[in-house]
């Protein structure tokens, strides 16, 4: 018996994996479980994913390319219509500024969506656009001692000590 052929006959089982499962725009990892493959989705975590699964009546466990064609037709209308299924309070699109519409975003329109609001937070100068501008905390964290983006700040021991010996050095040649 050897190591590298399984006796249970997987092959036949490798054969119908799909190693990519596509919804909307993204390629999923088919050889994970559903729940895990949808969490690679932007908009959808660990929560929104099981209930997905729930949705599209599908084993949350099971392995995401071997489903069969008509559940992951299921799990795509599931995430498409997800906004539909779940309580307002758990899409990432609440009253939205122009259509004052409930919806769920993923992938690239979640992230064209924040673009989109930070732009115009930045348009009309608001403090959250200011900070957006400068680059700085947004949220109210704290500045004074973290989130710093230039060099270090205080005294560099190790820099002075090196002047010092390059100045003695230099001060004994003379």
């Amino acid at each position: 018996m050897s190591a590298e052929e399984p006796q249970d006959g997987s092959t036949e089982e490798e054969e119908n994996l799909r190693y990519f499962v596509r919804i909307g725009q993204t390629d999923l990892d088919g050889t994970k479980t559903v729940e895990r493959s949808l969490t690679d989705m932007n908009g959808i975590g660990k929560r929104t994913a099981r209930i997905v699964a729930e949705n599209a009546g599908v084993d949350r466990t099971a392995t995401f390319g071997r489903l069969d064609e008509e559940d992951i037709d299921a799990v795509v209308s599931a995430v498409e219509n997800l906004a539909d299924e779940v309580p307002p309070w758990l899409t990432n699109r609440q009253n939205d500024f122009y259509t004052g519409e409930t919806t769920h975003q993923i992938g690239n329109d979640l992230q064209q969506k924040r673009r989109h609001d930070i732009n115009r937070m930045q348009m009309i100068n608001s403090y959250k656009g200011i900070r957006h501008q400068r680059g700085q905390k947004v949220r109210g964290q704290r500045t004074k001692s973290t989130g710093r983006t230039e060099g270090t700040i205080g005294v560099n021991v190790e820099a002075i000590r090196e002047e010092a010996e390059e100045a003695a050095e230099g001060g004994d040649e003379e």
